[in-house]
């Protein structure tokens, strides 16, 4: 571990962030977290972390917060709430959002925190359930170079690409671009697959050729096989795909720009989620594309809880 040990507070231990606040015991970190469900507490606890009965429990002795929440009416009550994170924490705190909201969120949250002396960061994060779990997560994080330089010894704990891009909520911009990147991307493989198939090639040799060339990515090399197998349990739901598109065209209208893939992938995810698919993983964008090509037979898809 690089620098010194820290007394860490860890809200939210779901998906991400439950692998996330166990990589920081690991490294050494007193870790105390809170969640709604009690099961994620007692699994950090078994890892060697501590539990906390509410927020202002966990933060009040904390030199660092960390937060990991699903959207903005998460972040705002977990922040601006009357126990919340900005009521109880301790002057000169370091607090760090690694959920992925608004940006104008991010910055509400820092202008709020600066008024009490805490320190405030947005750092999302890109590389779903694996990424937390391998610890290889890429961190995109914008406030104060100060700030940043302060948390990059645990930054590096959760990820390998860990890059500052400039002040508060430019993280959680660059965070939406690569949602769009994702997303598009994951519907692109999804056609090509089903290309693949309807023209009876050996998908999972037509998929690895074209992971070696310029078609290669990082969306085919982890979603490919999930795909061929219709295998949609949720590693990323979504439901928070549709949350982060409706991030990129709120952003881009406000930014005066043309986006014309961007509207169409948002409008895909927006389709399955209304067909009850927000449970599903979002490489589950192929069964909605098998649904315009006249509909898949569901039975042997494994589609997690809907």
């Amino acid at each position: 571990m690089t620098g010194t040990s820290k007394s860490i507070a860890f809200i939210g231990l779901g998906i991400m962030g439950g692998p996330m606040a166990a990589h920081l015991v690991r490294a050494g970190h007193r870790v105390t977290g809170v969640n709604l469900e009690q099961d994620a507490v007692d699994r950090l606890i078994a890892a060697g972390g501590r539990g906390a009965a509410n927020i202002a429990e966990a933060v009040r002795d904390a030199g660092v917060v960390i937060t990991m929440v699903p959207a903005d009416p998460h972040v705002e009550q977990v922040m601006f709430g009357a126990d919340g994170v900005l009521a109880a924490a301790r002057p000169g705190t370091l607090v760090i959002d690694m959920s992925s909201i608004k940006p104008g969120t991010s910055i509400a949250v820092a202008e709020a925190g600066a008024e009490r002396r805490l320190r405030v960061l947005d750092a999302p994060v890109s590389g779903g359930e694996a990424g937390a779990i391998e610890a290889v997560l890429s961190i995109m994080v914008g406030g104060e170079a100060a700030d940043f330089a302060a948390a990059l010894p645990l930054f590096e704990v959760l990820g390998k690409t860990v890059v500052h891009v400039g002040p508060h909520g430019a993280g959680q911009t660059v965070k939406a671009a690569n949602q769009l990147i994702v997303a598009g991307t994951i519907q692109l493989v999804a056609e090509a697959l089903l290309f693949l198939e309807r023209a009876g090639v050996d998908t999972e040799a037509g998929l690895r050729v074209l992971a070696g060339g310029l078609a290669g990515s990082t969306v085919l090399d982890r979603k490919a096989r999930v795909m061929r197998e219709r295998d949609f349990r949720p590693g990323f739901r979504i439901d928070l795909h549709h949350k982060d598109m409706g991030i990129v065209t709120e952003s881009a209208r406000e930014f005066d720009l043309v986006l014309p893939l961007a509207g169409l992938t948002a409008q895909l995810v927006a389709s399955l989620r209304a067909q009850g698919g927000g449970g599903l993983d979002h490489s589950g964008l192929l069964l909605g594309l098998e649904r315009l090509n006249g509909g898949p037979d569901d039975s042997g898809s494994k589609q997690g809880d809907n």
